[in-house]
């Protein structure tokens, strides 16, 4: 079978264990709510992209009225829209306008995924919640073999990629990787960069705190440290 084929199947099955997963009971009550909202995905919600990625894009968690909704990261709601545009603009994505699972979009070159797989009350993951879902991201990385760099997307991203290292075997401290939008952070030869940006929430958006050219500045950055670009 070619190696192409391997890491699409195992991605596949982590993917359907996302969306089963009712590992947090108070997760998946909320998520619960939401099932009899007219098209709702309403569980967890699986990663998206290429499996021959080598730009891992880490969230938050997934948006209520978004992914919660369209059952893919980013989509339907506007945290997705500098995202999406952003990876459009560098040649990693078909489209700019996300707007279903079934809108045909690819990625290139790059992996969408979520700290936490489903939506929580308030967009706030416990830290309880938070480590319950550390052990996807395990599983999805063991399959993204190619994985160059990381984009974080806000601090509860940042933290989480260090916690990941540190439970897979690295030798860090937290306190000499502060966060801080567009900053680089390196962990040895073998280990993928990390970038920085300040989450694309409505909210960093409306308030001026993330700008578009911002955004796209550490994308961009990112997307180079992965030798994701052309």
């Amino acid at each position: 079978m070619p190696r192409q084929d391997t890491p699409t199947k195992t991605l596949a099955q982590v993917g359907a264990d996302i969306s089963g997963c009712r590992n947090c009971e108070r997760l998946a009550n909320w998520c619960g709510t939401f099932k009899d909202r007219p098209g709702y995905w309403a569980r967890g919600v699986p990663g998206f992209g290429d499996p021959e990625a080598k730009l891992l894009v880490l969230g938050l968690a997934p948006g209520a009225h978004g992914a919660n909704r369209t059952g893919r990261p980013f989509t339907g709601d506007g945290a997705g829209v500098f995202l999406y545009r952003a990876l459009f603009d560098l040649g990693l994505s078909s489209s700019a306008e996300p707007t279903s699972r079934d809108d045909g979009l690819t990625l290139r070159s790059t992996w969408i995924t979520n700290t936490v797989k489903c939506c929580p009350p308030a967009n706030k993951p416990t830290p309880a919640e938070t480590r319950a879902c550390s052990g996807y991201l395990v599983r999805e990385m063991e399959a993204l073999v190619g994985i160059r760099a990381v984009l974080a997307l806000g601090r509860t991203a940042h933290d989480a990629w260090l916690a990941h290292l540190m439970n897979t075997g690295h030798s860090i401290r937290r306190l000499d990787f502060p966060f801080a939008h567009g900053s680089i952070h390196q962990f040895g030869s073998t280990t993928p960069v990390m970038v920085d940006t300040f989450h694309t929430s409505r909210y960093n958006v409306n308030t001026g705190r993330l700008t578009y050219p911002s955004f796209l500045a550490a994308m961009r950055c990112a997307a180079k440290a992965a030798g994701a670009l052309h």
